[in-house]
């Protein structure tokens, strides 16, 4: 009796090991999968969100957060947020509406173009049975549709996690992965030029309203590391500078010879020779430096790529001394704007870098102020996409979608394809992380 008494003492104690090691194991992976996570919503106020443009604003009743039926709005994280997992439940009355702002601008207008909704749909209901695929529940609204059936019925709760990283976004519904799309594949030129804030790198999450109470809760959100490193293109990029020499570019021609109509008029011998002079000032006077840096005397010409670009995503550091002047040329025309707001005779409108500064016909100043002072690195993310242009400075919109005109035969289309060209006003200038993404146009 002793000897089976131990033996079941024993056994009983094994079960208990293992269930125990089981449910500690169940622990740690409950832990880890929330690790890191913090509350964007904490159950009692409106601390840290703040409200934009028309509608009541949202309330906060039974630890929910609630946007009000005829009212709302739009409501933003007052902090910004580049990489992140987003969790959070939602519920929808019959027919409900409302949209996940990601990486968007604290603005009223829509900011579902100059940043991205996760559409948030009672896709159930019959007044929704005929929309375009990208406007149902989980869709990168307008762009990016969603697998379908994964929401649940009106009054019932639903629970999202979204990842953003990079250009990757991952959208779970109720435990389905609905979406899983890199942005970089999105090649409509419809759909680009009308959504300059998918190439947005950082902005603010939020909840955008249209007039049908919506319930949250459990609103919480993990950051990801964003390390970017010097002379390592993102994905999907190439290097337009190699951050050791000058190989990919050319100097630029004397005076008239050196625009893309001037130099298309020359005999080959003729450009052969010009050419050969060209790029003997380049190397004296464009110098790649240690740690990737591309140095300009201000004693020489303009530096052009080797090869032309039709569309494209281009990334171009740069930083300027203090009276500073240069520009970016885009299929060969003059160009995106750099100089510095306190050169009162250069810049006598006082603006901010990134305009279209040759435009005659369309708009030439940027939108808003995004220069970062004089001997400090400033990021411009342009995007070029058939006549239309895009630019971000320092992750602000500051050109949207505006057409930049044929500077040397004016009247006349721009150029299907032409050089991207770095500009000098006879100042020392720096670049880096010059990159490239080609667009092959299509769906």
């Amino acid at each position: 009796m002793i000897a089976a008494a131990l033996k079941r003492h024993r056994a009983t104690a094994a079960t208990f090991s293992v269930s125990t090691a089981l449910a500690l194991f169940a622990g740690c992976a409950t832990t880890d999968r929330d690790a890191g996570f913090v509350d964007l919503f904490n159950g009692r106020n409106l601390d840290g969100w703040q409200h934009v443009g028309k509608g009541s604003g949202y309330v906060v009743k039974d630890g929910m957060l609630i946007c009000p039926k005829g009212g709302g709005g739009k409501l933003f994280s007052e902090k910004q947020y580049a990489d992140f997992v987003l969790r959070l439940d939602f519920r929808l009355e019959a027919g409900g509406n409302n949209g996940i702002a990601i990486r968007c601008p604290l603005s009223d207008n829509a900011p579902h173009l100059l940043g991205t909704e996760i559409q948030i749909l009672d896709d159930n209901d019959p007044k929704y049975s005929k929309l375009k695929p990208a406007q149902y529940c989980g869709s990168i609204y307008d762009v990016i549709p969603p697998k379908r059936g994964a929401v649940a019925a009106a009054g019932q709760w639903n629970s999202y996690e979204i990842t953003y990283r990079g250009r990757r976004a991952r959208v779970v519904l109720n435990g389905k992965v609905i979406v899983n799309a890199n942005l970089n594949d999105v090649t409509d030129a419809e759909t680009l030029t009308k959504h300059p804030g998918l190439l947005r790198d950082k902005g603010h999450v939020g909840f955008l309203g249209h007039g049908d109470q919506v319930e949250f809760r459990n609103i919480r959100i993990k950051e990801l590391p964003v390390i970017a490193l010097h002379n390592v293109p993102p994905e999907g990029f190439e290097r337009l500078y190699t951050g050791r020499d000058l190989e990919g570019w050319r100097g630029a021609l004397k005076g008239k010879a050196g625009s893309p109509p001037g130099r298309a008029a020359l005999p080959k011998d003729e450009l052969g020779k010009l050419q050969k002079e060209a790029d003997d000032n380049m190397r004296a006077h464009w110098h790649p430096v240690a740690g990737g840096d591309l140095i300009f005397d201000g004693k020489g010409r303009n530096l052009v790529t080797a090869r032309d670009y039709a569309d494209y995503e281009l990334l171009v550091d740069w930083k300027i001394a203090p009276l500073g002047d240069s520009g970016i040329y885009l299929r060969g025309q003059p160009q995106v704007q750099i100089w510095d707001r306190e050169d009162k005779r250069g810049n006598p409108k006082r603006l901010g870098s990134g305009g279209l500064y040759n435009n005659q016909k369309n708009p030439t100043d940027p939108l808003v102020f995004a220069d970062h002072a004089p001997g400090d690195w400033n990021r411009f993310r342009i995007l070029m996409i058939g006549e239309k242009v895009h630019v971000f400075l320092n992750s602000e919109l500051v050109v949207n979608n505006t057409t930049l005109e044929n500077y040397f035969e004016r009247g006349k289309p721009l150029p299907a394809t032409g050089p991207i060209e770095l500009q000098n006003h006879g100042n020392t200038l720096w670049f880096r992380n010059v990159f490239i993404r080609e667009i092959k146009r299509g769906k």
